[in-house]
């Protein structure tokens, strides 16, 4: 049971920053290089360099960065974070409320005070809640999930898929009517849905199994005409689509409620994909690592990104056969430096899907993950 929230008074007098201006949490926010300046995450919640008072909760924000403003290790939200059962959907913030930071028996809590925009809106479930904040960019998720760049093998199974186009076109593209069948739910008019190619095994890079396959989005159309098959208006053409391209419904299904948290179980993988095939990796990246439900880890978890240490030559002596016999020097590895923060919005049985929040440095797929 959590234990009833202290009431604090808006003109409490409590003394300290107080974030007041135009910025966003994040921009308030320390960056990582110096919030992780003091050494490695500690084992419970640690107050952020300068960590104000109170905040007001903007439009724009999101969880995360609301909780890089308060905390270190950002992941460590839910320890400090009181419910109040006065208020309805306490876990949801909205833009104008105030996050109060207070102290009960000596540890730091965030209480939380509605402000007059807090309301509570009837949503589609792939829809955010409007005005509520989100805990990562809904924006950038939404393009990842909508033209779909990794697939999984049970999601191609229950797929629709081209089956031809009005006049046989061999190419398929912008304009073009096309008809398609296999959906899994008769496929209705109205309705939008892209056409996606199975492309390249993805493959685990410890066992080489693989555990999904590259998703290259052609195009998207709308339903015409219901039936078996379908008629589909091509209404977007990226590439020329084909007769057996996958048609998956254009619809976001990813709940953006959940809480940066810890994993629970311990976690040692590999980043092995990134969405577009792009090779260098920064902020706001959607990623794909070679772990998922099985091995424990659930939507919120957050993840440390290393850069594998590199492996060099002790030629210290050099000159002990005359400094040529190099063939002899001891190969050292460096140590793994950590270059990044993760954070998973979507596990699947063997990996899952997430987002890079903070990149210190350049990260590449093979770069390791693990608890932070």
């Amino acid at each position: 049971m959590v234990a009833p929230v202290p009431v604090v008074e808006a003109d409490s007098g409590l003394e300290g920053r107080v974030v007041g201006d135009d910025r966003t949490a994040m921009e308030a926010a320390v960056p990582m290089s110096q919030a992780n300046a003091s050494g490695p995450s500690a084992a419970g919640p640690v107050l952020a360099p300068n960590a104000p008072d109170s905040y007001v909760v903007k439009q724009g924000d999101t969880l995360w960065a609301i909780a890089k403003l308060f905390l270190r290790d950002p992941w460590f939200w839910p320890e400090i974070w009181q419910v109040n059962p006065q208020i309805e959907n306490p876990h949801r913030i909205y833009p104008g409320d105030t996050l109060r930071l207070v102290y009960i028996e000596g540890k730091p809590n965030l209480v939380l005070e509605r402000g007059e925009g807090a309301r509570v809106i009837p949503r589609v479930r792939s829809q955010p809640l409007e005005s509520a904040i989100t805990t990562i960019p809904y924006e950038t998720i939404a393009a990842f999930m909508s033209k779909p760049s990794v697939l999984v093998a049970d999601q191609i199974k229950h797929a629709g898929y081209v089956l031809a186009s009005l006049d046989n076109h061999e190419a398929i593209s912008e304009g073009d009517t096309v008809y398609a069948r296999g959906f899994p739910n008769p496929a209705e008019v109205g309705m939008r849905f892209n056409v996606v190619r199975v492309g390249d095994p993805l493959r685990d890079p410890e066992d080489n199994k693989i555990l999904g396959y590259d998703g290259v989005y052609t195009g998207s159309g709308r339903v015409t005409r219901s039936g078996d098959p379908a008629t589909l208006l091509m209404t977007d053409s990226n590439r020329e689509a084909e007769p057996g391209d996958k048609v998956l419904p254009s619809i976001v299904d990813v709940p953006l409620d959940f809480v940066p948290s810890s994993p629970k179980t311990r976690i040692n993988g590999r980043i092995m994909a990134v969405s577009d095939g792009v090779t260098v990796i920064g902020q706001y990246e959607v990623v794909v690592i070679n772990r998922g439900a099985r091995d424990g880890l659930v939507a919120g978890n957050v993840l440390a990104v290393f850069k594998a240490g590199e492996f060099v030559r002790d030629e210290e002596k050099n000159g002990f056969l005359g400094g040529s016999a190099t063939f002899f020097n001891q190969r050292i590895e460096l140590p793994d430096e950590r270059d990044g923060t993760f954070l998973v919005f979507k596990t699947f049985d063997r990996m899952s899907f997430g987002l890079i929040m903070e990149a210190k440095n350049l990260i590449h797929v093979a770069d390791r993950v693990s608890n932070p």
